[in-house]
């Protein structure tokens, strides 16, 4: 073979989490109470919109996930051998922007490094002056009058070619509407463009639309440009932000699925069960949440650095390393961050304890298993399901803060952590250097804002006190028309 699968912890995890999505999903299609709070979900402009936006980091951080090592040359009848290095699919597809590096700094679209220096002439003088990059911009003959023609020209071709595949979508999304309407592409297409459709395609189209707008011109433009600029060891700094998708994503999705069992397990025998084992329950969260956080990470953190340093026959590459510290941080980001979730089960378990089909079910000699599973966690779910969501902003910007101060992923990972940490160094240096901090910003800020957006319309689904607050106005209106149509009509006038 050409190359060697790798499956590293978190690729391993990422697999079971994708696997306990499909089976969710297929559990929920079979019934009708869980598909309704999805329905509402899918009804929500702002909801459809930010999952649309998701929809494109997740594709990053799945193609981030699939890792090889790459088959080394040898000669014929020689045994195969694989390289140190381990690759993604990402990597083997933004292959250009991996491998074409600069010496240095370099602004964005620049043809030129940031900083002069010093360069022999042919007739042997030395000037000041800066240099041509290798590859940015290297195919201009001449860069001063060429430079702001080939930029426009190449971010129109991105454009229209976004464009076109932004109609071929929305035709295809047209053909596969009328199929199941029964009607024609042309009818769909006016009923989804006047908002007529109960799932809010002209939200997701727009917003598709803007999406492709501002990437294919920043593809286009990325075949022989930097768009973003080069970091201090001359890297395209759009492969660095695009890189830290897939970090964002395993702590944000994993640390989830390792608190999870916590609090659900925990939160749920506290309120339950009452007595003793509530009171050491809430003795444990309580001496947890009371330790400050980034104490307990950091030094969990630095215990496994430790181990990891003392340790090296255990690891075959760096990339193996890394992984095993991300796996790390997320399992004590999970074990940190559970108290919250449980406290709220607690309470909502004591108010279902109470209930009159719960005691019921105890006077009929039910097992206490039996009216855990049966009763008391499918109604706490759509908790579990609200904060689950509402908690993944939070965990990215929590791994950006633990690596600004050191305590977070390994420094050979990419992440936005680290790239704000050593654009922290770059800020204080003149000229200042801006691009990297500003690209780590930006995604980082589009990827929680997107997950904010999704979680609201989670919650508005599936919290029945919004629903019953949102349902009880348009009771009363009915209710008043009705009573005005049935009054007399000499009283009405």
């Amino acid at each position: 073979m050409t190359f060697m699968p790798v499956i590293l912890w978190t690729d391993a995890l990422i697999y079971l989490l994708l696997a306990a999505v499909a089976i969710f999903a297929w559990y929920v299609r079979r019934h009708e109470h869980l598909r309704a709070p999805w329905r509402r979900v899918a009804r929500s402009a702002s909801g459809m919109t930010a999952l649309t936006v998701l929809v494109f980091f997740l594709v990053v951080g799945l193609l981030d996930s699939l890792h090889y090592r790459p088959a080394l040359a040898a000669a014929q009848g020689e045994p195969r051998y694989y390289a140190v290095e381990v690759l993604s699919l990402f990597d083997r597809i933004a292959e250009p922007l991996r491998t074409r590096r600069e010496k240095t700094y370099s602004e964005p679209l620049a043809t030129h490094l940031y900083a002069k220096e010093t360069i022999d002439l042919a007739d042997g003088m030395q000037v000041r002056e800066y240099p041509r990059l290798v590859h940015g911009g290297s195919h201009l003959r001449d860069p001063d009058s060429e430079w702001a023609g080939d930029v426009v020209r190449r971010a129109g071709y991105g454009a229209a070619a976004a464009l076109l595949a932004w109609a071929l979508l929305a035709a295809a999304l047209c053909a596969w509407l009328a199929r199941r309407r029964r009607s024609t592409p042309a009818i769909v297409w006016r009923a989804v463009w006047r908002g007529e459709t109960d799932v809010p395609w002209r939200a997701v189209l727009t917003t598709l639309a803007i999406v492709l707008v501002f990437a294919g011109p920043i593809l286009a433009l990325s075949t022989k440009y930097h768009v973003f600029g080069t970091d201090k060891v001359g890297q395209d700094v759009l492969y660095l932000t695009l890189k830290s998708i897939r970090t964002g994503l395993v702590i944000g999705t994993l640390t989830t699925l390792i608190m999870l069992p916590f609090a659900l397990a925990l939160g749920i025998m506290a309120g339950y069960f009452r007595g003793w084992v509530d009171d050491i329950i809430q003795y444990v969260y309580t001496t947890l949440s009371s330790i400050p956080g980034v104490l307990l990470i950091a030094a969990a953190v630095l215990m496994m650095q430790v181990y990891i340093e003392t340790h090296p026959q255990l690891f075959d590459t760096i990339t193996v390393r890394a992984d095993l510290r991300l796996l790390f941080l997320c399992l004590i980001l999970g074990i940190t961050s559970w108290t919250g979730l449980a406290r709220l089960l607690r309470g909502e378990t004591l108010k279902l304890r109470e209930m009159e089909y719960i005691q019921a079910a105890q006077a009929f000699g039910v097992s206490h298993w039996r009216i855990l599973t049966r009763h008391i966690v499918p109604n706490v779910m759509h908790i579990v399901l609200i904060a689950v969501v509402m908690d993944f902003s939070g965990l990215v910007l929590a791994e950006a803060v633990l690596s600004y101060v050191g305590v977070g992923v390994d420094p050979a990972t990419i992440s936005f952590g680290t790239m704000i940490n050593n654009a922290r160094l770059e800020m204080a240096r003149e000229p200042m250097v801006w691009w990297s901090l500003a690209a780590a910003f930006v995604f980082m800020l589009v990827l929680v804002l997107s997950a904010n957006l999704f979680a609201d319309a989670v919650r508005d689904a599936f919290d029945p006190r919004i629903r019953s607050r949102a349902i009880e106005p348009r009771r009363l209106a009915v209710q008043t028309v009705e009573s005005t149509a049935l009054r007399p009509r000499a009283e009405r006038m």
